[in-house]
C-alpha cells in the first residue's frame, strides 16, 4: 500500500473513532453517577488512542518517499496495536 492510500485509510478509521467518542461521551453524561466515572475513565482510554493514531499519521505524512518504505511495516504494526487497543475500550462499553 503506498503513502497516500495508507494516510488515507488512517484518516477514515480516525474520523470513524472520534464518532465512536462522540457517541460514548453522549452516553456517559447520561449515565447515573457512580458509572460516570467509569465511562469517562474508558473515554480518555479511547482519546489517547486516537491522539497516538493521529501522531502516527503525521508521521506517515510527513516521511519523504525513501523513509516512507522503510518505516511503513513498523507503522501498519503500531497502527494495528492502537487499533486494537481502541476496539478493546470501545468494547467494555
Amino acid at each position: 500500500m503506498d503513502r497516500d492510500a495508507y494516510v488515507k485509510k488512517m484518516k477514515a478509521k480516525l474520523d470513524e473513532w472520534n464518532a465512536e467518542i462522540d457517541k460514548m461521551q453522549a452516553k456517559a453524561k447520561a449515565a447515573e453517577a457512580e458509572n460516570q466515572a467509569k465511562f469517562e475513565k474508558q473515554l480518555a482510554e479511547m482519546r489517547t488512542q486516537r491522539d497516538e493514531a493521529q501522531a502516527k499519521l503525521k508521521e506517515a505524512q510527513a516521511a519523504s518517499d525513501a523513509a516512507w518504505d522503510d518505516m511503513r511495516k513498523g507503522m501498519e504494526s503500531a497502527w494495528e496495536n492502537i487499533s486494537s487497543s481502541f476496539q478493546k475500550a470501545w468494547s467494555r462499553f
